[in-house]
């Protein structure tokens, strides 16, 4: 198993790619909203996605462990409530904010397993871009008290979320550790939406949208997650997820027609700033390594 480091090309490239799938599948989430509700979407995205996967990677979960199996379920728990949370938010308030909102979870992480001086450097420039994302979008919206606490509450099971998926990609080889951890996502919310989710079962276009959101928003995010974890250390990778704002702030104006301000387009350099940093750092130690 590659050992955790500063920064890793590959572990970089999977976050970026996870970011962007993820806020694409969000996007297309939302038409189901007005369906289904935010809980059944939720629920049934994990759901498909976990078939997906269970079918592709054939877990022999039957041979597990303890340990793993604590592990894949506490991951999995996580997992369903950060994204049941963040949908019911962005029912409520636009996707950008929430996404900065919920951004504060992974960044209080990062703040609390910073090791170096430029570690706290890089948290602090992102944080005042959350807080320059966040005045632009106060001043832009007026955000629902309840969108804003199911967004904060998002934040808290993502940042629970990032140390169980480490503990989960280090304890199971392979993809079906993530697979079975989809399945009981989806299931535990399945309570919270189980009406909306035969709406959408029983209508072939819904259902196509819900399978493309299953695809976008889990199957490949989180495999391109758990790769990263696995080679990236927890507070770099919190720290690297600091541009998930940044793309959600292009593809709401992409994709949604929302205007990108010049305080936004400033709090998004000093995101991207956060992680290039990090980035320079894993490579002045790889460079300081004897050959």
């Amino acid at each position: 198993m590659t050992a955790p480091s500063p920064t890793s090309p590959l572990g970089v490239a999977c976050i970026i790619g996870s970011c962007i799938s993820l806020q694409l599948g969000a996007a297309l989430a939302v038409e189901l909203f007005p369906h289904a509700g935010s809980w059944a979407t939720a629920s049934l995205r994990l759901l498909l996605a976990a078939l997906i996967l269970l079918a592709l990677s054939r877990p022999r979960f039957w041979e597990w462990r303890v340990d793993q199996w604590r592990a894949v379920i506490t991951f999995g728990l996580t997992m369903g409530f950060m994204n049941g949370c963040f949908y019911t938010a962005i029912e409520r308030i636009p996707l950008g904010t929430a996404v900065t909102i919920e951004f504060l979870g992974p960044l209080t992480l990062a703040a609390l397993l910073s090791r170096s001086v430029r570690d706290a450097i890089c948290v602090a420039l992102a944080l005042t871009g959350m807080l320059l994302l966040g005045i632009n979008s106060y001043n832009g919206y007026p955000l629902d008290p309840v969108g804003v606490a199911f967004t904060l509450t998002a934040g808290v099971f993502w940042a629970l979320y990032i140390l169980a998926s480490k503990r989960a990609g280090n304890s199971v080889p392979g993809q079906g550790g993530l697979a079975v951890a989809l399945f009981i996502g989806g299931l535990a919310l399945m309570p919270l939406g189980w009406q909306g989710s035969l709406t959408i079962v029983t209508d072939t276009h819904l259902f196509g949208i819900a399978l493309g959101t299953a695809v976008l928003a889990s199957l490949v995010p989180y495999s391109l997650e758990l790769i990263a974890l696995r080679r990236l250390t927890p507070n770099t990778f919190a720290i690297f997820l600091a541009l998930e704002p940044a793309i959600a702030a292009f593809f709401g104006w992409l994709l949604l027609s929302e205007h990108i301000s010049g305080m936004k387009f400033t709090a998004i350099l000093l995101v991207i700033a956060a992680a290039v940093i990090q980035a320079m750092q894993g490579r002045g130690k790889k460079r300081a390594q004897p050959v």
